[in-house]
């Protein structure tokens, strides 16, 4: 879709994009299941993937009445994507929709081999900016702002043109830079420009504005910046990152999760700052389930589970019960700005975890306990893994970074209070090698893994 065919919409009300963000359980339920029939009966029609998919599993496609009946419903795997694309480049056995009516093709990071290749009709394109644009609104972005593009624009990463699209479409406008120009680029067209808004991943973000002075000769705070909307990975949820993040910026920092797979971004944390809500029951279907046995989990507050996904007004590259690995914890099931449903924080990918001794362990759980000891601590980390797979009997291998100035007491009393929170708070044992501040490397447009595999 052209920048010419993206027409700018309007916010539904000063704290809402759209009002089906606020809809009773019953509304919701009435909509997502209408529209979920609908999108059965698409795949079962033009989806000859779906078709054997739900076959092989003795599902009948009309009998799929409501949400509630897609547990009785096949996951759809990322391997299952991978092999699909392998079998019928370039857009896989799972493709929907003809040739002539896909205008755009996005790309996923390939880290374990090619990237997985999604495509885009021009209604797919539509549905991903409302989808995005309730999420950016509920993060502070408003039509008339200018917005300085931190997200990586190379690659046919969806943090790219995606994000462009939704904002034009909010009637932003966005000066798309990207991550990969350097902090460089980006702070002096920030210091010339002075657009009031900024989105990117939370450590580029901080490491961008810790630069500011060395650069443009100024704070960060002072270059006019008023919300910062962060995602791409685990940690703008995390209180101390935050708390950082917008001391720096002098800015609100909201967060927001999405994924190549399914859309761009799709949940979005509001002003109240204590998760992300899901903002698009008619677009999209969310369930929550537990990532051993499979099971749907009801989702109140404090549960933990993985989210799994199935889309509702998808043409090209539909996806029925996606696992997406993103694990996730529910925050709450109200809200004081009057959304309605659950809402979460990413806390990791179930691929991400490790189990030392037993004790499943998220690295970003790490990286918090790590940041909360600056300035004696810069907050950079890396978990070393030297074991096959994500199980190990051993003791965690933890690389901290210490301050440039912190002398060999401090840096003792560093090592040891690392090790005994890690111990005291997640159950393992920890072994703690510190190095100089500068030594790890600083996060840009490629997001920096906390785990290292020697």
């Amino acid at each position: 879709m052209t920048t010419e065919e993206i027409v700018a919409q309007q916010p539904y009300s000063a704290s809402w994009w759209n009002a089906i963000e606020g809809a009773t359980d019953d509304d919701r339920a009435a909509i997502q299941s209408r529209r979920l029939r609908e999108q059965i009966e698409y795949l079962a029609t033009h989806s000859a993937f779906y078709r054997r998919k739900l076959a092989a599993a003795g599902v009948d496609p009309a009998a799929v009445r409501t949400a509630a009946d897609l547990a009785d419903l096949p996951f759809t795997e990322k391997q299952e994507l991978r092999d699909s694309l392998k079998a019928a480049p370039p857009l896989g056995e799972h493709v929907a929709a003809a040739d002539d009516r896909i205008v755009q093709i996005q790309a996923s990071s390939g880290t374990t081999g090619s990237p997985s290749y999604v495509g885009l009709t021009r209604g797919d394109v539509t549905t991903w900016c409302e989808l995005g644009a309730r999420a950016l609104y509920a993060n502070g972005f408003r039509p008339g702002d200018r917005l300085l593009h931190g997200f990586g624009m190379s690659k046919g990463f969806v943090g790219g043109i995606p994000v462009v699209q939704i904002l034009q479409y909010m009637g932003i406008v966005d000066i798309p830079i990207g991550a990969e120009a350097g902090a460089d680029r980006l702070l002096r067209v920030q210091a010339d420009q002075r657009p009031n808004a900024l989105i990117g991943t939370p450590y580029f973000l901080t490491h961008l504005a810790e630069q500011a002075p060395s650069i443009v000769g100024a704070e960060a705070k002072d270059l006019g910046v008023r919300t910062i909307s962060v995602g791409g990975e685990p940690g703008g949820g995390l209180p101390v990152v935050r708390d950082r993040l917008a001391g720096l910026w002098g800015a609100s920092v909201r967060e927001m999760l999405g994924g190549t797979d399914i859309a761009c971004t799709y949940w979005g944390e509001c002003e109240v700052g204590d998760g992300m809500h899901f903002h698009s029951p008619d677009l999209m279907v969310a369930e929550l389930i537990d990532p051993d046995s499979g099971q749907v989990l009801d989702p109140v507050e404090g549960t933990t589970g993985e989210l799994v996904y199935t889309a509702l007004r998808r043409e090209a590259s539909p996806l029925l019960r996606f696992r997406t690995r993103d694990h996730v914890v529910v925050t709450g099931t109200d809200c004081a700005c009057g959304r309605t449903g659950y809402k979460i924080r990413c806390v990791g990918r179930t691929d991400d975890m490790l189990i030392v001794r037993g004790i499943n362990l998220f690295p970003s759980a790490v990286k918090e306990l790590v940041a909360e000891l600056a300035p004696a601590a810069t907050g950079e980390m890396r978990i070393r893994v030297d074991f096959e797979g994500h199980t190990t009997q051993k003791p965690l291998a933890v690389v901290v970074e210490h301050a440039a100035d912190l002398d060999p007491d401090g840096q003792t009393a560093l090592k040891e209070a690392v090790e005994t929170r890690i111990r005291s708070a997640l159950n393992v044992k920890a072994v703690v090698e510190l190095v100089p501040d500068g030594t790890l490397k600083r996060p840009d447009h490629v997001k920096v893994a906390l785990i290292e595999r020697v």
